[in-house]
């Protein structure tokens, strides 16, 4: 039988990457998929590979720092499915490298917005329509970078930090009312996203940097997901609260 068969589950920046491995996952465990991104094209591809193995999903365009298109979000997941079981609030950005006194105004606000507000306004939002179906499982995307930082990339570390602190205070809150609050805190992972900043499109600079993990290599975005449904499902039932680092061992060293 189907992990997930007969929930539904909400993937914010479903489009590509670590989001849209999970949502392929979540559909192959029978969930009932509902996309959510600001690049519709992306996003209705995988609405249509999903509904290519034979499972149902629906995409829609929003912008998650906005509370007003989260809340039509939820209300819309809501109205097309009838409830909703699972979120993972995967939306985020990296903030390249700057300098803490480099960084503008703007750049701060761009960075805190997607990385933490939009992470609450999810919550806030998700959490009611949850309550109204007896409960449910939250993730929140995180990072190893939570927990170690570097040189150029302090606001990131801060922002991710928030969101492991948002999951601990938000498991308390909601405990005893049957939802579960978790996070994942992906290392270097290959998307394009990386492929993109660290270059990870070339073999030779993917190869070094996986060098650098005890496990050889860089993650998958289908190795993050799997642990976000491991998260998600009931053998994880005694678990809320916790920030589940998917680094191969990266950390550690």
């Amino acid at each position: 039988m189907s992990l997930f068969a007969g929930k539904v589950a909400l993937i914010t920046g479903g489009n590509s990457g670590i989001g849209k491995a999970t949502a392929l996952k979540f559909a192959e465990e029978g969930a009932k998929v509902v996309i959510a991104a600001r690049r519709e094209s992306e996003g209705m591809q995988v609405v249509d590979e999903v509904k290519k193995a034979g499972n149902e999903a629906v995409f829609f365009k929003t912008d998650v720092t906005e509370c007003d298109q989260v809340e039509e979000l939820i209300k819309n997941a809501v109205e097309h499915f009838g409830r909703l079981d699972i979120a993972f609030n995967n939306a985020g950005i990296s903030g390249g490298s700057q300098l803490i006194a480099d960084i503008t105004e703007a750049d701060f606000d761009q960075i805190v917005n997607i990385n933490v507000k939009s992470i609450w306004a999810c919550m806030k939002y998700e959490i009611p329509a949850m309550l109204q179906g007896g409960g449910g499982t939250i993730v929140n995307n995180s990072s190893m970078g939570a927990f170690r930082t570097m040189r150029g990339i302090s606001l990131y570390t801060a922002t991710k930090a928030a969101v492991v602190g948002m999951t601990k205070g938000a498991a308390i809150d909601y405990a005893r009312k049957g939802i579960r609050v978790n996070a994942v805190c992906p290392g270097i992972i290959k998307t394009p996203l990386s492929d993109e900043h660290q270059h990870l499109d070339d073999p030779e600079a993917e190869a070094a940097v996986g060098g650098r993990h005890p496990i050889g290599r860089v993650g998958t975005p289908e190795e993050v997901a799997d642990a976000v449904l491991w998260l998600c499902s009931d053998a994880s039932s005694f678990v809320t609260g916790q920030s589940i680092v998917v680094d191969g061992g990266l950390l550690v060293c």
